[in-house]
């Protein structure tokens, strides 16, 4: 079971809020969140609510000053607990829309989609097990964004349209 816990200032201070699931729109609970402790499981974080604009995977640990950390301007707006996943993972990754062009079946991380397949573009994707983020850039840097099983035919259409994806990685039992 997941756990994290908001603060509205720096370094674990004001008010808090905790929370062991899901949660669209932190404004109810909190004015702001500079702050934040996830004591267990993962989650992803949002600068908006509806688990929308930039997000940030957050493990097990203390973020005293994420804001800088992560160099957002914003504050944590909603978040999303990722399910721990014991089993095989895999995910089908294309190079165009609506499952077209190369496909490719990953089952482990991959650090750069142009080097191990020489695929310049990954347009829509289809995640039938585990959960993973997939990186702007290869070996896992630049901005990120959450999978979880189900299909994926456009990320245009998803709010993704200036991004390519360039390398992917499996949300394993050692992240919580």
């Amino acid at each position: 079971m997941g756990r994290i816990i908001f603060y509205e200032d720096r370094n674990f201070q004001g008010r808090s809020y905790e929370c062991m699931s899901d949660c669209p729109d932190m404004s109810s609970y909190l004015s702001r969140c500079h702050s934040c402790r996830v004591e267990n499981g993962c989650f992803m974080v949002y600068d908006h609510p509806n688990y929308m604009g930039n997000q940030y995977f957050m493990r097990r640990g203390e973020y005293a000053d994420y804001m800088n950390m992560f160099g957002w301007s914003s504050p944590i707006k909603s978040c999303r607990m990722i399910p721990m996943h014991r089993g095989p993972f895999r995910m089908r990754i294309y190079e165009r829309e609506n499952f077209g062009g190369q496909m490719y079946e990953l089952m482990d991380d991959c650090d750069s989609i142009m080097d191990r397949y020489r695929m310049s573009e990954c347009m829509s994707c289809h995640v039938m097990d585990g959960h993973w983020l997939m990186y702007e850039q290869p070996h896992y840097r630049g901005r990120m964004w959450y999978f979880r099983p189900g299909e994926y035919r456009n990320f245009r259409d998803m709010g993704y349209s200036n991004m390519r994806f360039m390398s992917m990685k499996r949300i394993t039992d050692s992240c919580f």
